[in-house]
């Protein structure tokens, strides 16, 4: 078997196919906070977790809604995990529980390894999941295998493409 490039074991994600299963995720966890089945706050991790959280958030009618800013990749290149940004403090608490942090993908874990360190009562889930971060998310809707290259639409744009025969 030969290497393959990121784009040739692509898994493209649609807004539409974002949105539904971002709601599957909210349904996931409807009723599973600490306090009587309810979530008091949900944390997005930025920028990638901005719109499941805001699909969850809705869904789930959370209205504290805050962001923690991680930044793990350099363009496809993954690099150690750092946060430029963390959610308010009083919103915490003590550890984060009863709160939802929401990212779009475990990919190596390393990024969720970091912010479950700082927040290690809080629940964690995605939307997508590989096997190696696994363990790092309690919640998620769809497993895909190590190797393919998830391509979300706020990653992408529609362009001409000419026809594979001729011009005309």
């Amino acid at each position: 078997m030969t290497d393959r490039l990121p784009h040739e074991k692509g898994f493209h994600i649609s807004w539409d196919q974002i949105h539904r299963d971002s709601r599957a995720l909210a349904w996931r966890l409807d009723g599973q906070g600490p306090n009587d089945g309810a979530w008091r706050a949900v944390v997005a991790i930025t920028r990638g977790g901005m719109a499941p959280a805001m699909i969850v958030a809705r869904e789930l009618d959370i209205r504290t809604v805050d962001t923690i800013s991680v930044r793990s990749y350099h363009h496809q290149e993954q690099g150690e995990a750092e946060v430029l940004k963390a959610p308010d403090a009083d919103i915490m608490g003590d550890g984060g529980e009863g709160i939802l942090i929401i990212d779009d993908l475990v990919d190596s874990g390393r990024t969720l390894e970091l912010v479950r360190n700082l927040y290690p009562k809080a629940h964690f889930a995605t939307v997508y999941a590989k096997p190696q971060g696994r363990s790092m998310v309690h919640t998620f809707i769809t497993e895909v295998s190590q190797d393919t290259w998830i391509f979300f639409p706020w990653d992408m744009a529609l362009q001409y493409v000419e026809p594979y025969r001729g011009t005309d």
